[in-house]
């Protein structure tokens, strides 16, 4: 199962400058939230949620929401995806893979997600 996401770094920015800090808590958590250190990241993290939930063949909405995905480092800072327990039990995800690359004014996210 696999899922892609392209989002505009310039549309995060201007959710951002729009309504600070409650723009990031629409789709991220607050340990999430920690991690954001510039626009290219939040908007990363974006593309990989929506990404994520196209990989359950679902998108964003009452299935699967922002805040059933969570998003973290490695010790190496590669991203990690992981999403809560009934999401994972319902659509039988044994291991996810994440990749995000942003340039140019737009981030890309790309999940695996591997079946049991």
């Amino acid at each position: 199962m696999i899922g892609i996401d392209v989002a505009s770094i310039n549309r995060i920015k201007k959710m951002h400058d729009r309504f600070g800090i409650k723009a990031y808590e629409k789709f991220l958590s607050d340990k999430e939230i920690l991690l954001v250190k510039k626009v290219e990241t939040a908007a990363g993290f974006w593309a990989a949620k929506e990404a994520a939930s196209k990989a359950l063949g679902t998108g964003i909405g009452k299935e699967c929401s922002f805040h059933d995905i969570k998003i973290k480092k490695s010790k190496l800072g590669a991203p990690k995806l992981k999403y809560k327990k009934h999401i994972r039990k319902k659509f039988k995800i044994k291991k996810s893979y994440l990749s995000i690359t942003h340039d140019e004014g737009f981030a890309i996210a790309v999940v695996n997600n591997i079946k049991k």
